[in-house]
């Protein structure tokens, strides 16, 4: 190799180190703020279920009637795909995958209820009882892949209440054998930055008294307050609760019908495509980029139940809804129901189903620098990544036919999706 010809410059070095030396403090807050996301599975999905309705069988009995109402009202491939709209080449393949996954995984995150689903009468008893239940089904293997509380909220009238039933339920997990790596909480009806940093207090203080290493436990953020998008003085509250949380939240879930109360929304006109709904997840999704933190869609509160059509029709609008989520890179959502789960799947199969073999396609022309007729850039590399692996952690994808497209193993696509702790220059396999 010969000798790398010499360039003018009229700059000192100096000058590069000072600017440097200058912009260390930025540097370290952008790593602190936005680390990037950590690379983890995120679930498609939540699924609330009462604090004194939680029984052992809940998981699988929530597959079983999602597979009882398919085959009532949508017994093949065919029917399903009438319902819904999906292509003749889409409808065998999602049909499918949806069956299988309601029979091996019908729930992927499960939150048991101690706030407004919550009726029972012995609070105490239910935390407890729900903390034994959810150790029993980690060591079953009968969990689903998250589990978790949502306690009662931090405003005065129900703090002391939801602070008791926390830590009857983490000192029961404790006392049954230690967290699982699913745990997951959830703060619901925050409306101040400093009812977020309670929360964090809280746990330290459980961390401390149960020799736990310090941010061990994460929760989430629940949004259901105007105060919690734009605080008194115009700024954005949600992103100062992200900072108050001091790397400890996990995600922000919107609340469909607390939120559209809050702002005077009708009752008929309550839903997650409301303008005001699109407002608020858009101010959430910009707090949350970059920072690990994130977001989740609400639900509807329309039933598949009753006859045949009306199971149709509100299978309809949960799909346009998911489906409507998904394109707004909203990838998590409430289901309410057992019969949501045949179109939560359905629509997240058929939505990275038909957008596989491009953007497999792109992201192999991208690793190997082979061109084609879409310039992508690393961040485009990113976003082609992180949707196949998002497929392949739900089952709408199998990582065989991923590779085979691609070239690229599981961490291969790891490095692509996060460049910031992997590696860019990934090599096809």
């Amino acid at each position: 190799m010969g000798q790398q010809e010499k360039v003018a410059t009229s700059l000192a070095g100096a000058v590069s180190e000072g600017i440097s030396a200058s912009l260390a403090p930025v540097d370290a807050e952008l790593a602190r703020r936005y680390p990037g996301d950590p690379g983890t599975r995120q679930p498609v999905h939540t699924v609330y279920v009462p604090g004194d309705v939680f029984a052992a069988g809940t998981i699988r009995s929530w597959g079983d009637q999602a597979l009882a109402a398919l085959d009532e009202h949508a017994p093949d491939a065919a029917s399903l795909a009438a319902v819904l709209g999906l292509s003749d080449e889409l409808a065998e393949p999602v049909y499918r995958r949806v069956r299988a996954k309601l029979e091996r995984e019908p729930i992927e995150d499960l939150r048991i209820d101690f706030e407004d689903g919550y009726s029972g009468q012995g609070e105490d008893a239910d935390a407890a009882r729900a903390a034994r239940l959810v150790t029993e089904a980690y060591e079953q293997g009968t969990a689903a892949p998250y589990m978790g509380i949502r306690m009662k909220c931090m405003e005065a009238p129900v703090r002391d209440r939801g602070i008791r039933t926390l830590d009857i339920f983490l000192t029961g997990l404790m006392e049954h054998g230690g967290l699982p790596d699913g745990l997951v909480l959830t703060l619901p009806k925050v409306t101040y930055a400093e009812q977020v940093t309670a929360m964090v207090r809280l746990l330290e203080e459980f961390e401390k008294a149960r020799g736990l290493d310090a941010g061990r436990i994460g929760f989430e953020i629940q949004i259901e307050t105007s105060q919690s998008i734009l605080a008194a003085d115009g700024t954005a509250a949600v992103a100062r609760m992200i900072d108050a949380a001091e790397g400890r939240a996990t995600g922000l879930h919107y609340g469909t019908f607390d939120y559209s109360a809050c702002l005077g929304v009708s009752a008929a006109y309550q839903a997650s495509d409301h303008p005001a709904a699109d407002h608020a997840k858009a101010v959430m999704q910009v707090a949350a980029a970059g920072t690990g933190v994130r977001v989740s869609d609400g639900s509807t509160n329309v039933l598949p139940v009753g006859p045949t059509g009306q199971v149709h029709d509100a299978w309809r609008l949960h799909y346009g809804l998911t489906r409507r989520a998904l394109a707004r890179a909203y990838y998590q959502g409430w289901d309410m129901h057992p019969g949501h789960l045949p179109t939560r799947y359905a629509a997240v199969f058929a939505f990275y189903r038909e957008g596989f073999e491009q953007a497999a396609a792109r992201l192999a022309a991208y690793a190997n620098h082979a061109g084609g007729d879409v310039m992508d850039e690393p961040a485009t590399a990113k976003a082609l990544s992180s949707y196949l692996l998002r497929g392949i952690d739900c089952g709408a994808l199998d990582t065989a036919e991923v590779a085979g497209l691609t070239g690229l193993t599981r961490a291969g696509l790891d490095s692509f999706a996060a460049p910031r702790r992997g590696d860019l220059t990934a090599t096809a396999q």
